[in-house]
């Protein structure tokens, strides 16, 4: 009908518009999607214009990083300034660039990451292996479970307690974790002992770790100081479940810093 062709003309001109609004400061807007095999590059000109420009997301013969070549292309089509290849490109023209990749998501499809370690806390290695129990069908006997993305588990001989749930008498020293809750340090990590466990995984190939301690959401000193441990030993990928994801539970915690990890 004439009022609904009317009111999707309007709302084409107010989109218009918004761009043109958003453009005012005549610079370059780029949103840019990188995937497995082609990267799309969106740019809204100073004019308004929107053009897309799709290349190879690796073409190591000719650039090293396709959203930036992305970007060159086009500060070198619509610019006033010249950008060599290779060269980095001024950013004084650009007033935003916006980015995401399906190559994570590739990768956990596909299975075809890095090849990683999970450390945890000693008695928890079958932890995430167990999981929650959740089942998207409760009814399914014979329900398949994703396969894990680490390969080696490595227990650190670590433990922290929350403080409502021990003595109130004990000893154990007590600090006051980032949430605010108290907890009780039973046992510190051996870092002579984590180092000799970290070599045997530089041996055997692996370079990318996910460590994920109990109540790390509230006290991840542990995790940090064997964060930093491997850092100093080489390790190219290093996700603490502390920063990927601080929070409570830690199955979704470990999940979450394996894929990170990944």
């Amino acid at each position: 009908s004439f009022p609904l062709v009317l009111l999707f003309l309007l709302l084409d001109l107010s989109f218009a518009f918004s761009i043109r609004r958003r453009n005012m400061s005549g610079k370059f807007q780029f949103c840019i999607d990188r995937g497995g095999t082609f990267t799309d590059v969106h740019c809204i000109l100073p004019n308004g214009t929107e053009i897309v420009r799709k290349l190879l997301s690796e073409d190591p013969l000719h650039y090293d990083d396709a959203p930036t070549e992305g970007i060159r292309r086009i500060l070198q089509e619509f610019s006033s300034h010249s950008y060599k290849r290779g060269e980095p490109v001024s950013t004084h023209e650009i007033e935003s660039i916006r980015m995401g990749t399906t190559v994570a998501t590739n990768a956990l499809l596909e299975r075809d990451g890095a090849r990683m370690a999970l450390l945890i806390t000693k008695g928890f290695q079958d932890l995430l292996e167990i999981g929650n129990q959740a089942r998207p069908d409760i009814f399914d006997l014979s329900c398949a479970k994703p396969s894990l993305l680490y390969e080696r588990v490595v227990e650190i001989d670590e433990r922290v307690v929350l403080d409502e749930y021990y003595p109130a008498d004990s000893t154990l020293p007590k600090h006051v974790g980032i949430t605010g809750e108290a907890v009780r340090i039973v046992k510190t990590p051996n870092l002579e002992q984590v180092q000799q466990d970290l070599l045997t995984l530089l041996k055997e190939g692996i370079t990318s770790l996910a460590i994920c301690t109990m109540h790390s959401y509230t006290y991840p000193n542990h995790e940090l100081e064997i964060g930093t441990l491997a850092e100093k030993m080489g390790f190219s990928q290093i996700s603490l479940s502390s920063q990927v994801m601080p929070m409570v539970k830690i199955v979704s915690r470990g999940h979450t810093a394996c894929a990170a990890a990944y």
